[in-house]
């Protein structure tokens, strides 16, 4: 299986393989390690790193986040890992059908949604301070470290099952995905260091949001950490939620709650 990816992060290999990351993990270091052309790497946001760091010296030798972050860590539920199917072949060799209900805007700005949801489309400007928008819109905001920076709803794939399973993963009984793709802008002199859709969430009818799932797909590449001052950098980010929910906002935070540089895009019925 890794013969076939070339090059695929640890996660994607585990969910491949039904197996725990950290399992996964260790098993290709093990494979590395015996003289077979395999490299394991990791990526990450350097000025983040040193600054976990620095902030943990308050609390001695470094096991993890403060008692703050571990306490919010633990009230939010983490997904499980998705089981792949074992006759599953490489997503590079699978052609996926078509979605169902299809429906195409211009490039770059297309919005597919359920059939019993109103598409729209296109692409606009937010006015100076505008909070919520609607698919297309670019509204500004600004994160905890001082960055200015706007970011664009291009698309919500939904449903999203054809590229959910042309990926490898499995989806259970009831439930569908769902695929969200953002653009960051950053339009100050601040780099923005943080992962772009680190609390993008879809909002449920019912006030519930939906977290996003931990896997990426290949056709859909997934958002990387920071954005340097003048640059744009887009993403998707990946939902699995009952398929009966119905979704009527994408929502950003900065951070895991609500603040007033929150931005919404509304999806209307």
């Amino acid at each position: 299986m890794i013969a076939e990816m070339g090059r695929a992060a640890v996660h994607e290999v585990a969910a491949r393989l039904g197996m725990d990351p950290r399992e996964a993990a260790s098993r290709l270091i093990t494979l590395s390690g015996s003289g077979l052309p395999l490299l394991v790497g990791v990526e990450c946001d350097p000025n983040g790193i040193r600054k976990a760091l620095a902030n943990s010296m308050a609390w001695g030798n470094y096991n993890g986040p403060p008692p703050i972050a571990q306490q919010q860590q633990q009230q939010r539920p983490y997904p499980p890992p998705y089981q792949a199917p074992p006759s599953v072949p490489f997503p590079a060799q699978q052609q996926p059908a078509p979605p169902p209900q299809q429906t195409w805007g211009p490039p770059q700005t297309a919005g597919w949604v359920r059939g019993d949801q109103q598409p729209m489309f296109g692409g606009s400007k937010g006015a100076v301070g505008q909070r919520t928008g609607k698919i297309g819109t670019s509204l500004e905001t600004e994160g905890l470290e001082g960055a200015h920076f706007s970011i664009q709803l291009i698309e919500v794939v939904d449903p999203a099952d054809f590229l959910f399973t042309a990926a490898g993963y499995k989806l259970a009984d009831g439930e569908r995905a769902v695929v969200v793709h953002t653009e960051l802008t950053n339009t100050g002199s601040i780099p923005f260091n943080s992962l772009p859709d680190m609390y993008l969430v879809l909002m449920a009818r019912t006030g519930e949001p939906v977290t996003k799932a931990p896997v990426s797909l290949s056709s859909r590449p997934p958002h990387k950490i920071g954005v340097q001052p003048g640059e744009t950098a887009g993403g998707h980010t990946v939902y699995v939620l009952p398929e009966d929910t119905s979704i009527t906002a994408v929502r950003w935070s900065a951070r895991p709650e609500i603040d007033l540089n929150t931005l919404v895009w509304t999806i209307d019925d």
